[in-house]
């Protein structure tokens, strides 16, 4: 075809006619240069990351003051921060941002948590400390750097943006940074519901447990949780009376234990399937290996696919998303080395469908393993499954949006969390709960959260904390455009 000045004329206005997000998309982050809103949110990471938050070693309090003074520094009123929590070294911290309030819609909350899984320098690289923020080779090193202090640090890092640009939402914007979600008894979600609703009560929470799937350093697609397992640990426990150990004996309590776990670790639950994990693996199927997605096709079809389950459960992480596992994490028994054992006991920790029911398992293991020597027991509290939440298309249909118009046309896929997040809490009082980030990653090589060497992706960092801005707008200011 010939170019004539008319043809490239037409073909010229025909370009600037399209949308934003079909035109060639500018960069977010360019490797070496950080501009004015990146910069501040590297240097709230690097604070968070560099105070060790611990449940046994650290406390999360030092965060919480920090973050806190980061607020008061950017113009938010003493009146909309607290800082408090059933600890000395518990403590949360909340910030609001008002609304026009014209909408007459409840608040979004922005959920992360601040506290990590415990990190020791020796068990990492030798060039690596854990609460040192490092950057390497395109990465930022560091004890919480996944898990959960991304998040934290970009939504205060837009907070503090959203101030000092003058930006006035329909709604509340509430961001809430929390203690103990790793664990411990001073869950700060929990006891901000208990004891201080009024600060965190929201209509809609943004939360961890989404983002998005590289694979090959290409993005795959974008992840929103809208349900997750729940937690139970069972006790299997083996009393003997014991003796010498010269005389050994049929009845043996290492042995009875030991033969109650082959059972328990050999056996495989039921597939499940709920709205959130069926259209996960529908979806899933159309940008996976074509074997693996053809399986995936096959079994949302039809559970009972023997052949297709086979091929799908061998990826252990798809595995977990499709039933109920339980697994041996703890094991201790005996008392001498020359004595029978009297006591010999396991861990099982079991990660629930949501449609299960901690006290089936526990029948299910019980009948599994079917020797009366066995006791099959729930450790501590459990807590019931919470339904899933709705997929809502006031949040699916901006989420997707911003993906196309930052990534392309990738598909928004929702999500079973086989971890636990403390979504939870608000999805138990129904409230509509999501785990969205758009911080990408590859499982392969990304999956170090409580780990050794945790990292996140720079670039993912900041394209993360671009969509986060945008989403957030767009669910807090009608007429937002998510095309900036």
């Amino acid at each position: 075809m010939r170019y004539t000045p008319r043809a490239t004329a037409v073909l010229l206005s025909t370009c600037l006619a399209l949308p934003l997000r079909a035109q060639m998309r500018a960069p977010i982050y360019k490797p070496g240069t950080l501009n004015a809103n990146q910069q501040v949110a590297h240097d709230i990471y690097k604070e968070l990351i560099e105070i060790n938050t611990g449940m046994k070693t650290g406390s999360v309090t030092p965060a919480a003051t920090a973050m806190a003074k980061r607020f008061r520094d950017a113009g938010i009123p003493e009146s909309d921060i607290f800082v408090g929590g059933p600890r000395p070294d518990k403590y949360n911290v909340v910030a609001r941002i008002h609304g026009r309030g014209a909408s007459g819609r409840k608040p979004l909350l922005l959920l992360a948590h601040i506290d990590v899984v415990e990190a020791l320098k020796a068990d990492w690289s030798p060039d690596l400390d854990p609460f040192v923020f490092t950057e390497r080779d395109g990465y930022y090193y560091g004890r919480g750097t996944a898990d959960d202090k991304a998040m934290a640090s970009i939504f205060v890092a837009n907070t503090i943006r959203m101030v000092r640009d003058h930006v006035v939402p329909d709604r509340d914007i509430i961001v809430a940074l929390t203690a103990d979600e790793e664990g411990g008894g001073s869950n700060g979600v929990d006891w901000l519901l208990k004891n201080h609703r009024d600060l965190v009560d929201a209509a809609l929470v943004i939360n961890e447990g989404g983002g998005g799937t590289l694979r090959n350093g290409k993005p795959l697609f974008n992840s929103v949780q809208a349900t997750e397992k729940v937690t139970t640990n069972i006790t299997l426990r083996a009393t003997n009376r014991g003796g010498h150990s010269s005389v050994p004996r049929a009845d043996n309590a290492i042995t009875a234990l030991a033969d109650a776990l082959s059972k328990v670790g050999r056996h495989s639950l039921p597939v499940r399937f709920n709205d959130v994990t069926r259209a996960f693996f529908a979806k899933t199927a159309v940008v996976e290996e074509p074997a693996l997605g053809a399986a995936m096709k096959a079994l949302v079809a039809n559970p009972a696919d023997a052949a297709a389950l086979a091929v799908v459960s061998a990826d252990p992480r798809y595995n977990s998303m499709l039933r109920t596992t339980c697994v041996a994490t703890m094991l201790s028994g005996g008392h001498a080395t020359n004595a029978l054992p009297q006591l010999a006991e396991a861990t099982v920790n079991c990660r629930l469908f949501p449609t299960d029911t901690p006290e089936v398992i526990r029948s299910e293991l019980e009948r599994l393993v079917n020797d009366t020597t066995v006791h099959v027991m729930m450790q501590g509290v459990t807590r019931q499954p919470a339904a899933p939440s709705p997929l809502l298309a006031e949040l699916f249909d901006p989420v997707t949006q911003i993906t196309h118009d930052m990534w392309g046309s990738l598909p928004v896929i929702p999500v079973m969390s086989t971890g636990a997040t403390d979504s939870r809490y608000f999805r138990a009082l129904g409230i509509p709960s999501f785990g969205v980030s758009g911080l990408f990653s590859d499982p392969t090589v990304d999956a170090r959260a409580h780990g050794r060497d945790e990292r996140m992706r720079i670039q993912s960092y900041y394209e993360g904390q671009e969509f986060l801005w945008r989403l957030t707008n767009a669910l807090a200011t009608s007429g937002w455009s998510a095309v900036p």
